[in-house]
C-alpha cells in the first residue's frame, strides 16, 4: 500500500522553507475499525517507508527568503480540519446540539451519521457506511440563524432527497462545474448519505481568506421513525488559517 498523509500542513501548495523541524506521529486504528469481515484479523506492519519530496531552489531565491525573514515570519495559510462526534441514543426522533462551534465558524461542514457500534470498531459493519435513518429534517443554524439556506426537508421513503444529493455539489462548490462526485443517486442512499454546508460569506472555494466570523453553530435533525439504535453523528469542519 501506498499513499499520502491526510494532514493540514500537506494539503497546502506552499513550500516549507529549510532548517524547519517537522516531526509526524502516527497512530494506528484498532483492527475492528479498519478490517471488515470475520474476527481475528489484524494487519502487521513489516516495514515502513516515509517518503519525502526536495525541491532544489536556486540561490538567488534563498538568498531573497532569508531577506525577507527578516522583516516578517513566514505565512502558510492552510485548510485546518476539525472533526466532532455526537451520540443520539436508541429511540430518539430528533437530536438538537448547541454549541457545536463557538468562535470562529468553519467554511464547511459535512454532516454524517453511522451506527455506534460501527463508529467504535466491528469487523461486521464497515465505520464509512453513512445510512439516512429515514431522516427528514436537517438544518444548520448560525446565532440563531439558518444558513446557508433554509434546513433541508427530507423524505427517503418517497424518494423525496434530492435536496440533500444536491447538497454535495453546492457544498463542496462542484455545482456548475464539469466535476463529478463520483457518488450516484442510488448509491447517495446507500450507504453515502452526507450533506455538506458552504458557510462561507461568497459560497465560493477560493483559495482566497474570508473575513472570520466569530458566533454560535447549531445542529437540529429529525427522523420519520425512532432510532432502532444508537447512532454517532459525525461533524467535518474546514476552517480557514494561518500558520
Amino acid at each position: 500500500m501506498i499513499g499520502g498523509i491526510h494532514s493540514d500542513l500537506f494539503h497546502q501548495e506552499r513550500l516549507l522553507l529549510n532548517l524547519v523541524d517537522v516531526k509526524i506521529k502516527l497512530i494506528r486504528s484498532k483492527p475492528e475499525f479498519c478490517l471488515q469481515g470475520t474476527e481475528g484479523h489484524k494487519v502487521v506492519l513489516e516495514k515502513i517507508s516515509l517518503l519525502v519530496r526536495k525541491v532544489r531552489v536556486s540561490p538567488g531565491v534563498i538568498l531573497g527568503h532569508v531577506k525577507a525573514l527578516e522583516k516578517e515570519t513566514a505565512k502558510y495559510p492552510i485548510n485546518r480540519v476539525l472533526c466532532k462526534v455526537y451520540s443520539v441514543p436508541h429511540g430518539s426522533m430528533s437530536t438538537l446540539q448547541d454549541n457545536i462551534f463557538v468562535g470562529q465558524m468553519p467554511k464547511r461542514i459535512i454532516v454524517g451519521c453511522v451506527e455506534n457500534d460501527a463508529f467504535h470498531g466491528t469487523f461486521q459493519i464497515s465505520p464509512f457506511y453513512f445510512k439516512h435513518f429515514d431522516m427528514n429534517f436537517i438544518g444548520i443554524y448560525v446565532d440563531g440563524q439558518p444558513v446557508p439556506h433554509n434546513p433541508l426537508e427530507l423524505n427517503f421513503d418517497t424518494n423525496n432527497y434530492i435536496k440533500g444529493y444536491y447538497s454535495l455539489f453546492s457544498g463542496t462548490d462542484k455545482f456548475g462545474q464539469d466535476q463529478g462526485l463520483f457518488i450516484s443517486r442510488e448509491e447517495y442512499i446507500n450507504g453515502n448519505t452526507l450533506f455538506a454546508f458552504n458557510l462561507s460569506p461568497d459560497l465560493c472555494n477560493g483559495d482566497h481568506l474570508n473575513l472570520i466570523k466569530h458566533s454560535n453553530l447549531r445542529l437540529e435533525i429529525k427522523f420519520t421513525k425512532a432510532l432502532p439504535q444508537t447512532i454517532c453523528v459525525l461533524i467535518y469542519a474546514e476552517f480557514d488559517n494561518v500558520i
